[in-house]
């Protein structure tokens, strides 16, 4: 049979679950920052004021702590709100209400209050937006027990996963990338989901493994191919889930190719690859036949500078050499 697909920026495939999910449950509902008449600020939100009503599409002030809060306490009464944040590096100022109540409030009442709540928008790096707008937040939150952190890295898991995050009945922060909203994929056009804490292997090989996620499936998908052309097999796994970790999908393949290099956009101290590295040392250590090797950004907050933004993120040319260390 054959699947009916549709060509869909990123941006669009996220507008379709959140419209999906709205008629498919009206206790959904949509709130944050220019969602509404300015219809979002990077146009995920596109006419939902318009068929949805202000009751469902709720702009609010930017008072990240108010509206976080306020997002909560509706969650936690019986509806299904997805808040969005113009910037993750602006849910540092709602972070109290994310960390004391979102993440903590199922536990502390003795698991009679959940907070279905997603909350979604851009993090990490876009283009020159310097140092206070280019955090990656992911190991920040996936710290903490209570959170689900979750980070597509295309239009098909991200329309999947996001109904899969507002279904869930816990707090979710869905991660996105600026630079990746205007992507384009065919997905399909039935219905379908993606579930979560599942990774997926993009690249088959037997050579090395590489895992990453978000926007940097980009960069390794390209190391992939030139790393071909010198006769390396590597495998490419996108976590897609950063918490709870598909640690298992990782550890079958490393257990596979017997080498491992982790890329993320984040820093490498207490970092994502941090942590996959550990939990690789704990299942497969026997299984490697070279030193695990992470390609992150550099140790400095995010310079202005074009040139010197390039030199801090990680680069194609950096996973290659790190691959071609791996594999001496």
């Amino acid at each position: 049979m054959t699947i009916e697909t549709q060509l869909v920026e990123l941006r669009e495939a996220l507008r379709q679950a959140l419209d999906e999910e709205m008629e498919r449950d009206s206790r959904v509902f949509v709130m944050g920052e220019e969602v509404g008449e300015y219809n979002g600020a990077y146009k995920v939100t596109k006419g939902m004021l318009a068929k949805w009503g202000p009751s469902r599409i709720v702009d609010t002030p930017i008072a990240e702590l108010g509206f976080m809060g306020l997002g909560i306490g509706a969650a936690i009464t019986g509806l299904r709100p997805v808040v969005e944040v113009m910037s993750f590096n602006f849910s540092f100022v709602g972070a109290d209400q994310i960390i004391s109540n979102a993440a903590k409030m199922y536990y502390m009442s003795g698991n009679r209050f959940s907070v279905p709540i997603v909350i979604r928008g851009p993090n990490g790096a876009a283009a020159q937006v310097s140092s206070q707008h280019s955090h990656c937040v992911e190991a920040l939150y996936s710290h903490l027990p209570g959170l689900i952190v979750v980070a597509p890295s295309n239009p098909y898991d991200a329309k999947g996963l996001l109904k899969s995050a507002i279904r869930n009945n816990n707090p979710v922060l869905f991660l996105e990338s600026e630079l990746s909203y205007g992507d384009k994929m065919e997905i399909p056009k039935a219905e379908y989901l993606v579930p979560i804490g599942k990774a997926k292997v993009i690249e088959q090989g037997k050579d090395l493994t590489i895992v990453s996620h978000s926007r940097m499936i980009i960069f390794c998908r390209e190391a992939v191919r030139e790393l071909a052309k010198q006769g390396v097999k590597a495998e490419l796994i996108d976590l897609r889930t950063i918490k709870p970790l598909d640690i298992a999908t990782v550890a079958e393949s490393v257990r596979k190719t017997g080498r491992c290099v982790l890329v993320e956009e984040g820093h490498y101290f207490a970092g994502i690859t941090a942590e996959i590295g550990m939990e690789l040392i704990e299942h497969c250590f026997d299984f490697l036949d070279a030193p695990l090797v992470r390609v992150c950004q550099k140790e400095t907050p995010m310079p202005y500078s074009k040139i010197l933004e390039r030199e801090t993120l990680p680069t194609v040319p950096r996973i290659l050499a790190a691959a071609q260390q791996v594999m001496r």
